[in-house]
């Protein structure tokens, strides 16, 4: 068999397994947490208010930096959690399919660490 004939049993091209996995079905790795997800970007975004209330306010000054601080480490953390799941969902998912989405799938992690670290 050729590289560009299926799989008999799987209809996939050769080489590939042709498992069908929830992010064939447009769920995202963060799913099972969207509501706890929810819940934390509610709380930030309650600080975030907090922090213009503080300005309007005329609060001291580093005491407004220390809630920017708060809120940052707090847009941080749920960004990391964010970036487990997609590890544990997204990456895992391509490397069940293998072929060029694992490789995709880890460059696109790679990227997004980048950038977290630029923050």
């Amino acid at each position: 068999m050729t590289t560009t004939e299926a799989d008999a049993t799987t209809g996939a091209p050769s080489g590939e397994t042709g498992a069908v996995t929830d992010h064939d079905h447009g769920v995202h790795g963060y799913h099972k947490q969207k509501d706890e997800h929810l819940k934390r970007l509610r709380r930030i975004e309650g600080q975030v208010r907090g922090l213009q209330r503080m300005v309007d306010e005329d609060i001291y000054c580093i005491d407004i930096l220390t809630q920017v601080s708060a809120s940052t480490k707090a847009l941080q953390s749920f960004a990391l959690q964010l970036l487990e799941e997609h590890l544990r969902h997204c990456v895992a998912d391509a490397a069940v399919k293998g072929g060029d989405e694992i490789d995709a799938k880890v460059e696109e992690a790679t990227k997004a660490i980048a950038r977290l670290l630029r923050t």
